[in-house]
């Protein structure tokens, strides 16, 4: 799947986004790593290479269970969405992660990001119901659902290893028959604020 509207490109993850990759991160570490998954003590800690990286999100692509995506903005790499965990069967469930360079912040372009993979899910992939999950502390990932209309459904004590330590978060979800014309339409729709309708 590629996805382009006026603002966002989103598209499949490629070893040619090495270098960029790299530079974001590199750029980022500060403002990413209270919000990255850290590996629990006794877990698997080794380094993993950006090659391998890709390697391992394209056979989990293969096998239907991710779809990693980066986000483009005026050709510019800004970041990524990614859906993990997918299930089928009588599930047809997945989950949603993202981050974004900072530089990209607040100009409106995560919100997109995420409705163009949650309308790719709905409308190619089939699914029937998605679910991020948020720190409580993430007042920015926190605004990106507010923006979508993703409605609470739970909270999730000390459920992810974030930044060294079990974190608790809290959860969101939204199924297809909440969005029939999708979250991008909605999102153009109320301008950014959900609350309004939809």
């Amino acid at each position: 799947m590629s996805g382009t509207d006026p603002v966002v490109t989103l598209r499949p993850i490629r070893r040619s986004d090495a270098r960029h990759w790299r530079e974001a991160r590199r750029r980022n570490a500060v403002w990413l790593s209270p919000w990255d998954a850290t590996v629990p003590p006794g877990g698997d800690a080794r380094p993993t290479t950006f090659g391998a990286l890709v390697r391992r999100l394209t056979r989990a692509a293969r096998r239907g269970t991710t779809y990693p995506f980066v986000i483009e903005v005026d050709g510019r790499f800004a970041g990524q969405v990614s859906i993990n965990n997918i299930v089928r069967g009588s599930a047809q469930f997945a989950s949603i992660g993202y981050w974004i360079d900072e530089q990209f912040a607040g100009r409106g372009v995560m919100p997109r990001a995420v409705a163009m993979a949650v309308d790719h899910c709905f409308f190619t992939a089939k699914l029937h119901r998605l679910e991020v999950c948020i720190r409580p502390e993430n007042t920015n990932s926190l605004r990106v659902v507010e923006k979508l209309g993703i409605r609470e459904i739970g909270y999730a004590p000390r459920f992810l290893h974030i930044d060294g330590a079990w974190r608790d978060h809290r959860i969101f979800a939204i199924t297809a028959e909440e969005a029939p014309r999708g979250l991008l339409a909605r999102l153009e729709e109320t301008g950014g604020d959900a609350s309004t309708g939809g």
